[in-house]
C-alpha cells in the first residue's frame, strides 16, 4: 500500500513538473505565434491609421501626348534629408516601352519633375521600389512580362540595368517558366531578402548573400491570398519596414476576381516568413493601392502609388 501511495505520489509530481513544462514551453513561443508584444497589439496607430485630405492628389500624369500622359503601377519615394525623392512608371498609351521618371520635392506636397526626364528608357521598367545601401541604391523593379529585374545608381539618375532576377527554389532548381513580379527588397546583417508575386496569386520570399542567386525559404508563399474577402483575388507586397523590432508587409490586394480595384493592407511579422494581417484591412480602399510608408518625424505618411500620387497624413494631424 505505502508502495503504491509513493508510486502515485510520484506520477503526480511528474505529471505536474510536465505541465508545468509545457506551460512555460508555451509562454516561450507565444510571442512568435502571435503579433502581441506584452499585450500591447504592434498594429499601432501611427502604421494603419490615415486620412485623406483635399490637397490630393499630389501628382499624376500630364495627360497629354507626353511618354508620362499617365503613370501606372507601384512608384516609390524616399526622403533623404530634407528632400522626397519619387521614382515613377511612365505610361503613353500606344507608345514606346514604359520608362522611368524622376521628381523631387521639399514637402512631400508639391513635386518638379526632373528636366531630362525619363531618367531611364533602355528597358522596360515598371512597378519599382528602390533601396539604399551603403553609397549604391537598388532598383527592383518588373520589366517585360513581368519579370523581376534590378538596376543600380550612385546618384538616383543614371541607373544600370543588371537584368533579369535569377529565383531559384528551396532545392535550387530555376523557378517555372511565367511572371514573377512586384518584387521588393529587404536588406539585414549582410542579407538580402526578395518578396515577390506570381500572377499576383500570392507572395513567396527568396534570399541571397551576393544579389546573384536568389533562393526561396519555402516553396508556398509566405502571404497568401484570402480567406478574407478584401485580398483573395490577389496580393502583392509594395515595402517591408521595420518598426519597434516588428516587420510590416504594406501590400496590396483586390477583392475583385476581374481585378478592378485594388486596396491598401498591412501585416506584421516577427521573422518575415510568418505574417499575421492586420484585422482591420484594408487601410486604403478605393483603388488607393501601391501604398508607400515614408517617416515624417516620429510619425509616417503614407503615400498611395498607383494610378496617381495621394498623400495620406496620420489621424487627428495636420499637413505640416
Amino acid at each position: 500500500m505505502k508502495l503504491r501511495l509513493l508510486l502515485s505520489t510520484s506520477i503526480l509530481v511528474l505529471m505536474s513538473c510536465n505541465e508545468k513544462s509545457k506551460s512555460k514551453e508555451k509562454e516561450a513561443v507565444a510571442p512568435e505565434k502571435s503579433v502581441s508584444v506584452e499585450g500591447s497589439e504592434p498594429f499601432n496607430e501611427e502604421l494603419v491609421q490615415f486620412e485623406t485630405l483635399s490637397i490630393n492628389p499630389v501628382f499624376e500624369g500630364t495627360g497629354t501626348n507626353t511618354w508620362d500622359q499617365k503613370i501606372r503601377e507601384r512608384g516609390y519615394i524616399l526622403k533623404e534629408g530634407g528632400t522626397y525623392h519619387m521614382w515613377y512608371t511612365g505610361l503613353q498609351p500606344g507608345g514606346a516601352a514604359l520608362a522611368l521618371g524622376y521628381a523631387t520635392s521639399p514637402d512631400g506636397m508639391v513635386w518638379s519633375s526632373y528636366a531630362d526626364n525619363p531618367i531611364f528608357n533602355e528597358s522596360w521598367t515598371e512597378d519599382m521600389m528602390v533601396l539604399k545601401v551603403g553609397a549604391t541604391y537598388h532598383m527592383f523593379a518588373e520589366g517585360k512580362d513581368d519579370i523581376a529585374h534590378r538596376l543600380t545608381s550612385v546618384d538616383r539618375i543614371h541607373w544600370v540595368d543588371h537584368g533579369p532576377l535569377d529565383i531559384r527554389t528551396s532545392d535550387g532548381v530555376p523557378l517555372s517558366e511565367g511572371p514573377y513580379g512586384t518584387p521588393t527588397a529587404w536588406y539585414e546583417n549582410n542579407s538580402w531578402y526578395l518578396f515577390y508575386e506570381r500572377n499576383d496569386l500570392g507572395i513567396w520570399l527568396a534570399t541571397s548573400e551576393d544579389l546573384g542567386v536568389w533562393t526561396n525559404v519555402q516553396d508556398d508563399p509566405v502571404i497568401t491570398m484570402g480567406p478574407e474577402t478584401y485580398d483573395q483575388y490577389g496580393v502583392a507586397v509594395n515595402q517591408i519596414v521595420k518598426h519597434k523590432g516588428w516587420y510590416y508587409a504594406y501590400y496590396h490586394g483586390t477583392a475583385f476576381e476581374d481585378w478592378r480595384e485594388w486596396s491598401t493592407n498591412v501585416a506584421a511579422s516577427k521573422d518575415l516568413v510568418h505574417w499575421k494581417k492586420y484585422d482591420q484591412n484594408p487601410i486604403m480602399g478605393e483603388n488607393r493601392s501601391s501604398g508607400i510608408l515614408v517617416p515624417e518625424g516620429d510619425m509616417f505618411r503614407l503615400y498611395t502609388m498607383h494610378d496617381k500620387v495621394e498623400v495620406h497624413f496620420p489621424k487627428n494631424a495636420s499637413a505640416q
